[in-house]
C-alpha cells in the first residue's frame, strides 16, 4: 500500500548534481595531487634538494598513506558519519596545500605528502560513500560513471596542468591549484551534503590497521633505502626484517579477530586471486610510467615541463574514452579476456617504447605511449565489477576493500620496487672500471639527476645517457615480460568472468568503495 504522505526527498534537485560536483571535483584532486609532483619532481628538487630516497617519497608517502589508509577512512565513515569524513579530508587537503608553499626543505615537504596521502583518502572514501547515499538505481550509476570519468580527466590533464603551472609559474602553484579545487569542494560538501551513518557498523579493526600500515612503510623504506646502502646492508636488511614480522602479526591478528579488515579466507577462491593479480597489473605497467617518464623526459632528454606534459597526455588520454568500451565489451566477451588482451597490448607498447632511445623527437614517442594507455584502460574499466563478481554475493563489501587495498598500496610498492630496480641497472651500465659512488650515483641518474650524478661520478654526461639509455630499456623488456605473464594468469584465472552489470567503473574503485559502505 502506498504512503499517501510520502517523505520529502532529502537531497532535492539541483542539491544532489551539486553534491556530485563536489565529490567529482574532490575524485579529480587525486590523479592531480599524484601526477603533478611528478612532472615537478626536478623543480622540487632544484627548490628543496634532499637525497635520493627523501625525494622519492614525494610520491612514494602519498600513495602509501593512501592506499593503507582507504580501508581506515570507509570504516570510519560508516561509523563517524560520511559526510564527517569527506569535509575533514577536503580541509585537512586544503591546508596542508597552502603549507607546502612555506615549506624549505624536503623532509618536511614528505610528511605533508604523506599527510595529504591520508587526507585524499578520507575525502575520497567519504565522498564516494556518501554519494550512495544520495542516488539509487540507474541514476547511481551514471554518477558513479561520470566520478570515474572525473578520475580519468585528472590522470589525462593533471602532467598537462603541472607542466604549463610550472613553466609559467612556479611548482608551487601545482599546490595551490590543488587547494583551490579541495576548497571549492569542502564549501560545496558543507553546504549541501547531509550527514550519514551506518548503525551497525563494527569498531574499527586498529590492530590489523596498524600492523598492515608498519609492514607497507618498512617495505617500502627498505627497497627505497637498498640502491644507496646496497641490499646487505644492516639497516635494509632489518628493515625488510621489520616488514615481514609485521606482515606476519597481520595475518595472525586478521585470522583471530570477530570481524577483520582484511578477510583473508576470500584467497580461498581462484578467481579473487586472479582479480588481486589483475589489481596489481598496472601498478608496473603503467602507473610507474607516470613517475618516471617525466624524470626522462625533463631530467635526462632537456624537455620543458610543459612539453613533458604534453607527451604524458598521450599515455593517459584513452582513459577518457576506453574503460567504457571496455564495459560496453563485456556484455559479450568474458570480462577476463578482455582485460588480458588489454594487458597484452600493453606488454607490446611497453616493447615499442623500448626501441626509442633518449633524445628522439617527442613526437616518435605518442604512437607507443597511445597503445599502453589504450591496453591499460581495457582491464582497467572492468576490474571494480569483476571485484564483486568473483565472490559470493554477501562478502562483496570485503572483497571490494581488499582489491581497493592492493591496488593502490600496491601502486606505491611498485614505484619503490621499480625505481629501485632502474638504478640497480644503471649501475651496471656505467661506463669503465667500478666507480667511486656508483650506487649513489647510479640512483641520482635513475632519478634524472644528470648533473649531480655526472659531479658523483666524474663522468660526462654524454657517457652517462648512454647507461641510463640501456638501462631504461631493460627495465621497459622487464614490464613488459612482467606485463605479459599477468595477462597469462588473468587469463587462466578469469577467463569465464564477468563484471557485475550495474558497475560501469572507469578509472576508480569508487562505486564499490559506496558499495561497502552501505551494506
Amino acid at each position: 500500500m502506498n504512503n499517501p504522505h510520502p517523505l520529502p526527498d532529502p537531497y532535492p534537485d539541483p542539491q544532489r548534481w551539486i553534491i556530485l560536483f563536489s565529490v567529482c571535483l574532490a575524485g579529480l584532486i587525486m590523479p592531480i595531487n599524484f601526477t603533478g609532483p611528478a612532472v615537478s619532481l626536478p623543480a622540487i628538487a632544484t627548490s628543496l634538494g634532499g637525497s635520493v630516497v627523501a625525494l622519492s617519497w614525494v610520491t612514494n608517502a602519498f600513495m602509501l598513506t593512501f592506499g593503507c589508509s582507504l580501508m581506515i577512512a570507509g570504516a570510519l565513515a560508516d561509523r563517524f558519519g560520511r559526510k564527517r569524513v569527506f569535509i575533514s579530508g577536503l580541509a585537512v587537503l586544503t591546508l596542508s596545500s597552502l603549507v607546502m608553499l612555506m615549506v624549505q626543505d624536503i623532509i618536511a615537504f614528505d610528511l605533508i605528502r604523506a599527510l595529504q596521502g591520508v587526507a585524499a583518502a578520507a575525502a575520497f572514501a567519504g565522498g564516494t560513500a556518501g554519494l550512495a547515499q544520495v542516488f539509487d538505481g540507474t541514476e547511481r550509476a551514471k554518477a558513479f560513471s561520470l566520478l570515474g570519468t572525473t578520475f580519468g580527466i585528472g590522470l589525462a590533464f593533471g602532467p598537462l596542468l603541472a607542466g604549463f603551472l610550472v613553466q609559467h609559474f612556479d611548482w608551487r602553484a601545482i599546490f595551490i591549484s590543488v587547494s583551490l579545487f579541495s576548497a571549492i569542494a569542502l564549501f560545496a560538501g558543507i553546504r549541501y551534503m547531509h550527514e550519514s551513518r551506518d548503525p551497525a557498523a563494527a569498531k574499527l579493526d586498529w590492530p590489523g590497521a596498524a600492523t598492515f600500515t608498519l609492514a607497507l612503510t618498512l617495505l617500502t623504506y627498505a627497497v627505497l633505502q637498498a640502491p644507496d646502502s646496497g641490499w646487505s646492508n644492516p639497516e635494509v636488511i632489518a628493515l625488510f626484517s621489520g616488514a615481514l614480522l609485521f606482515m606476519i602479526a597481520f595475518v595472525v591478528i586478521e585470522n583471530r579477530v570477530r570481524r577483520p579488515m582484511l578477510d583473508l579466507s576470500l584467497f580461498r577462491y581462484p578467481r579473487f586471486v586472479g582479480v588481486q593479480f589483475l589489481a596489481a597489473a598496472p601498478a608496473y605497467s603503467y602507473v610507474v610510467l607516470l613517475v618516471l617518464l617525466p624524470l626522462r623526459f625533463i631530467g635526462i632528454e632537456g624537455y620543458g615541463t610543459l612539453e613533458a606534459g604534453i607527451v604524458m597526455f598521450a599515455l593517459s588520454a584513452p582513459m577518457l574514452i576506453l574503460p567504457l568500451l571496455a564495459g560496453m565489451l563485456a556484455h559479450r566477451f568474458s570480462a577476463g579476456i578482455i582485460s588480458s588482451l588489454g594487458l597484452l597490448i600493453c606488454a607490446f607498447g611497453l616493447l615499442w617504447l623500448a626501441q626509442y632511445a633518449p633524445g628522439q623527437p617527442f613526437l616518435l614517442l605518442i604512437l607507443p605511449l597511445l597503445t599502453i594507455g589504450c591496453g591499460i584502460s581495457l582491464p582497467w574499466g572492468l576490474m571494480d565489477g569483476l571485484a564483486v563478481s568473483v565472490v559470493p554475493k554477501d562478502r562483496a563489501g570485503m572483497a571490494t576493500g581488499i582489491f581497493s587495498t592492493v591496488r593502490v598500496a600496491g601502486e606505491g610498492i611498485a614505484l619503490a620496487v621499480v625505481g629501485a630496480l632502474l638504478a640497480a641497472l644503471v649501475e651496471q651500465h656505467l661506463p669503465g672500471s667500478p666507480l667511486a659512488n656508483a650506487a649513489a650515483g647510479a640512483h641520482r641518474l635513475a632519478m634524472g639527476d644528470l648533473q649531480q650524478a655526472a659531479a658523483l661520478l666524474n663522468v660526462d654526461t654524454a657517457a652517462l645517457k648512454q647507461s641510463y639509455e640501456a638501462a631504461f630499456q631493460g627495465l621497459l623488456y622487464i614490464l613488459a615480460l612482467t606485463t605479459a605473464i599477468s595477462a597469462g594468469i588473468v587469463f587462466i584465472f578469469l577467463r569465464h568472468a564477468s563484471p557485475s552489470p550495474i558497475v560501469p567503473s572507469q578509472t576508480t574503485n569508487a562505486q564499490s568503495l559506496a558499495e561497502r559502505s552501505t551494506e
